[in-house]
């Protein structure tokens, strides 16, 4: 017998992609019985609306999901660690935005617009996770691709906003521009360098290789997702001083011969993308025009003539929204429907 609601806890619910998934479970009309917002102790007490009401945020606890159906978390790698587990053994799904548990064989890595029925594999451990923001509009864009002429190797370069460091990088960022047009110090602590008018090419630790763990991520991540274990995938992320929204230059290429008009036509067609490639009328995806918005948006779509059948793609999204708050939902709206 299905449930006509279903009580949903935001562990992580003060953070930038918190409030997200508050907000998108609010215009998506999900059927959401209780909302119980979870933050840390420093976070609790405050009130946040909901559906015309204010829903007190209370303190995570180990008792926090008695009664739960769904937890969806952003809180944190290690609370996720911790609390996960706990939210299962109380009854719940829980549908993860950090890196915990996304290489986990027995947990599904989940973009519904690309590996939905991955979704059924929650019951493995109760848990489905999120993926990285970068790789989810990345693959997103690579899936109707792949599918109509498989995709043999993928060189991607990012260029991330702040906020996918959370909401005090973005305050560093507009605290840094407002002291270096008043002739002020200034202050450094999200980042290793000045954010303000730089770009950083240093996402997450170094590790052996010269790559970062968010480049690994992209690698790893998209090659699950895709089902594509020996895909040659490389990736450089660079850290900009936009607000929000996540740009990726993305060349691929592929087995089958595509031309760009091809590209067009198969993108055109396929779920969650919007084409916005018009360069004679300045026309093309940026990161002011994707904010607040679903969409994952793709333009300068052109041959690659340097390779047999290479193609380039600037893709962008919100990534607070698709990149982490509306995948979680558009899970949690599958597993309902489907699943539980």
């Amino acid at each position: 017998m299905k449930k006509e609601k279903y009580n949903v806890a935001v562990v992580g619910a003060t953070g930038a992609v918190g409030e997200q998934m508050r907000e998108v479970l609010e215009e998506r009309e999900f059927p959401v019985g209780e909302l119980r917002l979870l933050a840390s102790e420093r976070s609790a007490g405050q009130f946040l609306p909901f559906r015309g009401k204010e829903i007190r945020v209370d303190i995570l606890t180990e008792d926090s999901f008695t009664g739960i159906d769904i937890g969806l978390f952003s809180a944190g790698g290690n609370v996720s660690a911790k609390f996960a587990p706990i939210a299962v053994h109380a009854g719940a799904v829980v549908v993860d935005n950090t890196a915990c548990f996304r290489m986990d064989a027995d947990v599904p890595l989940v973009v519904p617009e690309v590996n939905p029925k991955e979704i059924a594999n929650y019951k493995n451990r109760g848990i489905i996770a999120n993926p990285n923001c970068s790789t989810i509009q990345m693959v997103v864009a690579l899936k109707p691709i792949h599918d109509a002429a498989r995709i043999k190797r993928v060189v991607v370069s990012t260029y991330q906003s702040v906020s996918g460091a959370g909401r005090k990088a973005m305050e560093e960022l507009s605290q840094q521009v407002t002291a270096l047009y008043n002739g002020r110090e200034i202050e450094m602590e999200k980042f290793p360098h000045q954010i303000a008018f730089n770009c950083i090419p240093h996402i997450d630790a170094f590790v052996d290789g010269g790559y970062t763990k968010e480049e690994l991520k992209m690698i790893k991540e998209a090659r699950k997702i895709l089902n594509e274990p020996a895909l040659r995938i490389t990736a450089t992320t660079v850290r900009v001083p936009v607000f929000c929204s996540h740009s990726e230059s993305v060349n691929v290429e592929t087995e089958k011969k595509l031309t760009a008009a091809d590209v067009k036509a198969i993108l055109r067609e396929a779920p969650g993308v919007i084409v916005a490639d018009d360069p004679e009328n300045n026309v093309y995806p940026m990161a002011i025009e994707a904010t607040g918005k679903d969409a994952t948006y793709v333009g300068r779509i052109r041959e690659d003539d340097s390779v047999t059948n290479g193609l380039n793609l600037w893709v962008v999204a919100d990534n607070l929204r698709k990149g982490a708050a509306l995948n979680a939902v558009q899970i949690a709206e599958i597993l309902i429907r489907d699943y539980i």
